[in-house]
Parts: C-alpha cells; sequence; structure tokens
C-alpha cells in the first residue's frame, strides 16, 4: 500500500500505517457505516484539521479514503484507540518526511 497523503479534505495527516500481516484487528469495536459492519481496515491515519485542538482515528480503504472515524482530544488518546482496535499498530505508526 502506497503512504497517505500529507493532507486529506482539509486536516494535515499527522500518523499513518498500513493494516497487515503486522497487525491484529482485536474485534473490540464494531464500525457500522450506513448500517453495514465494516471489515478490518486497510490503513489507519491520525489527523487534525487546522485550529481544531483534537485528532481524528480514521480507518481508510487502500486508497487512504476514509471509512470511518473517531474524534480524540489528544493524539495519545487517537493512539491508544488504535491500539484496542488493532494490536501492534503502535509500533508501526508513520510521519511524513
Amino acid at each position: 500500500m502506497k503512504d497517505a497523503p500529507e493532507f486529506t479534505d482539509g486536516e494535515k495527516v499527522i500518523l499513518f500505517t498500513s493494516i497487515d500481516r503486522r497487525h491484529r484487528p482485536t474485534g473490540n469495536c464494531r464500525q457500522v457505516v450506513a448500517g453495514v459492519l465494516q471489515g478490518p481496515a486497510a490503513g489507519l491515519m491520525i489527523c487534525q484539521y487546522e485550529g481544531e485542538k483534537g485528532y481524528y482515528l480514521f480507518g481508510c480503504d487502500a486508497n487512504w479514503c476514509a471509512i470511518t472515524d473517531t474524534y480524540h482530544q489528544s493524539i495519545e488518546e487517537a493512539m491508544s484507540q488504535a491500539e484496542f482496535e488493532y494490536e501492534g499498530v503502535t509500533e508501526t505508526w508513520r510521519r511524513h518526511a
């Protein structure tokens, strides 16, 4: 999977990771979109809108299009939620160079 973009739909991508064999979906969280239960994300991004204090954790498809999202007061809370959903993700976060 290619790297996530630096910006997406007006928010800056702070951290991103592909979800692959290094991770295990925990089943701790169920994501439902338009009444349809979603499977594991292809990638995760933690983003922030300019001027906002909080962060969004996005579950993305293989093209880094956001499918699901959760809002968090801090980047640490977003990272903790990601690990709650995908074991091993804490070790694979990346930043843009």
